[in-house]
């Protein structure tokens, strides 16, 4: 595989998303975190990522890295590695910030980055919002937002549609 191009100004590590986080705040800007695994990253993500970010004047997106895929996808899943997709959400001029994490939800980072909104796409709701999740959310006093969705897209799909051609 060819070697992606650097892309250092949007990946982060946790203790940099906190620390770009404490600067956030020193500036009186908002803070919209989102999470997924954007596997075969697709118009469905980009159109509820682009919504997500109009909720505030940053958002940032915690990536679930490989394993963390593997564990939820499956044995066959991610398609492409966490670096990929990394790049591709970085590319986008509405993505201030990619952090990868480890864990299947995101807890403990809430915790730690106290987002003013927290976004998911429409086919979520508070039933199927993790509920770690959404303990934490509460905890710190988050926003929970449910951004509009592009019917008929899905990774699942399209993984379907060329398994099947």
């Amino acid at each position: 595989m060819n070697s992606l191009p650097s892309f250092s100004k949007g990946v982060s590590t946790l203790t940099d998303a906190c620390d770009k986080r404490k600067a956030l705040l020193s500036e009186n800007k908002t803070l919209v975190l989102t999470n997924g695994c954007f596997d075969l990253l697709h118009a469905g993500h980009v159109y509820s990522l682009e919504k997500a970010s109009e909720l505030g004047d940053e958002l940032w997106v915690a990536l679930n890295s490989d394993s963390s895929v593997k564990s939820l996808k499956g044995p066959t899943r991610p398609i492409y590695s966490v670096m990929e997709r990394a790049y591709m959400l970085c590319s986008l001029k509405f993505v201030s910030l990619v952090f990868i994490f480890e864990g299947s939800n995101l807890a403990k980072e809430i915790l730690q980055l106290k987002p003013d909104f927290y976004a998911k796409s429409g086919d979520y709701s508070l039933n199927n919002l993790n509920q770690d999740e959404k303990i934490s959310l509460d905890k710190v006093g988050t926003e929970i937002h449910f951004v509009s969705l592009l019917e008929g897209f899905s990774t699942t799909k399209i993984i379907n549609h060329i398994q099947s051609t």
